[in-house]
């Protein structure tokens, strides 16, 4: 029996998924901003100082979270992790839409 281009890649779509068990959702925000202490090298404006954030919907209500600079870069590539589950469920949705329509038009 040959096998389905298809049902391969949507196999191995869900296999792949296990890896992005700690993905998290919303954005990565990188912010500049002045700290507000009058001696500080950021109180002229210009070297102002670096402020990383995860922006999520909590409750329906947009939240930023502050992160840690040691976790900036795993919090990065967990956030992107998002963005492959999200394409890979597109991907996996659009072949099953594509096997029902050919299930209908063979009945």
């Amino acid at each position: 029996m040959p096998s389905d281009p298809d049902l391969d890649l949507r196999g191995r779509l869900i296999r792949g998924l296990g890896s992005l068990r700690d993905m998290l959702p919303g954005s990565f925000v990188e912010r500049k901003r002045a700290c507000g202490r009058p001696n500080c090298h950021c109180a002229d404006g210009k070297q102002l100082h670096t402020q990383y954030q995860i922006s999520v919907l909590v409750e329906g209500q947009p939240k930023a979270f502050n992160v840690p600079a040691k976790l900036v870069e795993q919090v990065r590539k967990q956030v992107e992790m998002r963005g492959r589950f999200d394409a890979a469920a597109a991907t996996i949705c659009g072949i099953n839409l594509k096997r029902l329509l050919k299930q209908k038009e063979d009945q």
